[in-house]
């Protein structure tokens, strides 16, 4: 199990949203290489990137997203937010994102998710965000009809070897994850499973521990490490 720094990027600047709402957002940072390479400085294996802008008002910003991957080389990157179409799923690839990361699309835009898993098998994910055990969609602003456990059985039969675990209503709220939540997704699936949503304290890290075991191998940090409410090699050893 490895901690998973997030940055969140609006308008060029790295930010945190409270249950994904631009109306709650603070800004933690004008220069998103500079704290990529600062999260690779201290230890991170992965980063995980989220174009907000993308997810929520329609304005991708590869650029950008270009500038972080060129500058950072010696660790895994991963890219999510509003992305819907093949053709920005291979430029990002082509920058050398590792992994890239379906939300709506497997939903409203399935081939494109299917077509991706058949091309980079092990570098695709499926964000399942989940709100009161639905899925949420279009930058969170929409919650679907679609049961979370619905969507992974669907994108598992795709080949996808990945979900992102969200808890909507948690995320950036540091009130703790849902352990029970994640848990469900990881044994219902048998996929491995990316978990996020509500990290607040280290007891919060210990507590994902034992899901290593179904498969959880990974979980994103944001908005703890932005308000030092522990530093990430505290993280890291809080999981080890």
């Amino acid at each position: 199990m490895i901690i998973v720094p997030a940055i969140d990027l609006h308008d060029g600047k790295v930010v945190r949203l409270k249950q994904g709402r631009l109306q709650d957002e603070t800004v933690y940072g004008q220069d998103p290489v500079e704290v990529a390479l600062s999260w690779a400085a201290q230890g991170a294996q992965r980063i995980h990137l989220v174009d907000l802008s993308a997810a929520i008002e329609g304005k991708p910003q590869p650029d950008l997203i270009e500038k972080i991957a060129r500058a950072v080389t010696t660790i895994a990157l991963e890219i999510g937010g509003g992305l819907r179409t093949l053709e920005m799923a291979m430029r990002y690839k082509q920058m050398g994102i590792d992994r890239v990361i379906f939300g709506t699309a497997a939903l409203a835009r399935p081939g494109v998710v299917q077509e991706a898993a058949r091309l980079w098998p092990e570098s695709v994910a499926v964000a399942v965000d989940v709100k009161d055990g639905k899925v949420a969609v279009a930058g969170w602003n929409e919650t679907s009809t679609v049961d979370a456990l619905e969507l992974v059985a669907q994108v598992k039969a795709w080949g996808v070897p990945r979900v992102q675990y969200t808890d909507v209503l948690r995320d950036g709220t540091l009130v703790g994850p849902n352990v029970a939540g994640i848990e469900r997704i990881a044994r219902d699936s048998g996929l491995k499973v990316t978990a996020g949503g509500g990290i607040s304290v280290k007891d919060d890290l210990a507590k994902m521990k034992p899901l290593a075991a179904l498969g959880v191998d990974e979980v994103i940090v944001g908005k703890a490490l932005y308000e030092k409410r522990f530093t990430l090699a505290e993280a890291i050893a809080a999981i080890a």
